[in-house]
């Protein structure tokens, strides 16, 4: 064997494999890889299915809003840290609580899966890996969301599955178990990915599943072809205005 053969042999028998990342790290890389810091200091608009959302911070809070045109007037639903109230043509209205939580979940749904990854490193949120998975040709790191009962909101008992593409960081599909009006179970592929003041947003296929399967089990699911298409998710109007936001 010649030295310079030999010399790259031992080269390659010193290096050692790279150690796997992490839950946190994978989700830190989509983060940072969709906006980063963007998603903290920008207020964010969009309409989806002919409402107005708007996302901003007030006092270091997260503020949610929806809009909607009515004969009334404008009617302004707003998820502010956590607790809702509703104006009608800039009056606040009474509601039961039953009420201000099914609306506030509602709005917070929107801007949950509006703005991820943003989110899944909140404090209320465990994040676990369950290995890696490959979905139509490109490989994925599977992570599995729950979320602590004190701070994970009215539905901190759902359950969700995200596959991070290792490429490219991103989170191309999810799955989630929800709880809510007999509960049942979802698959979410993404698509039309775009960049609007420096963060990616991205529109979904929503896919339904029988209630007996398994909420980490839906890509096989989805690759036989056994997952049936529900709805899209898609937004429009996307606006992005930077802030100076804690």
């Amino acid at each position: 064997m010649s030295v310079t053969l030999f010399l790259f042999a031992l080269a390659g028998c010193s290096e050692k494999p790279s150690k796997p990342l992490t839950a946190d790290q994978v989700v830190t890389r989509a983060i940072d890889s969709s906006g980063g810091d963007l998603y903290r200091t920008s207020e964010v608009s969009f309409v989806f299915r002919d409402r107005e959302y708007r996302y901003y911070r007030d006092g270091g809070q997260r503020v949610y809003e929806r809009l909607t045109q009515t004969d009334s007037g404008l009617v302004r639903d707003i998820l502010h840290g956590g607790n809702f109230r509703r104006e009608v043509a800039d009056r606040e209205v009474p509601l039961p609580d039953s009420l201000q939580l099914a609306y506030g979940n509602s709005v917070n749904s929107v801007h949950y899966f509006a703005y991820l990854p943003f989110g899944l490193n909140d404090p209320a949120v465990n994040r676990e890996l369950l290995g890696e998975s490959e979905l139509e040709g490109e490989r994925y790191y599977k992570v599995r969301v729950t979320f602590d009962s004190e701070g994970g909101g009215t539905d901190f008992d759902d359950v969700f599955v995200y596959w991070f593409n290792t490429r490219t960081h991103l989170p191309d599909y999810l799955a989630y178990a929800y709880h809510t009006n007999g509960g049942g179970l979802r698959f979410r592929k993404a698509y039309n990915p775009r960049v609007v003041g420096g963060i990616r947003f991205q529109d979904y296929i929503n896919y339904k599943a029988d209630k007996e399967a398994s909420v980490e089990a839906l890509d096989s699911l989805f690759l036989a072809g056994k997952l049936e298409e529900l709805s899209r998710v898609e937004l429009k109007d996307i606006r992005v205005t930077p802030g100076s936001y804690n």
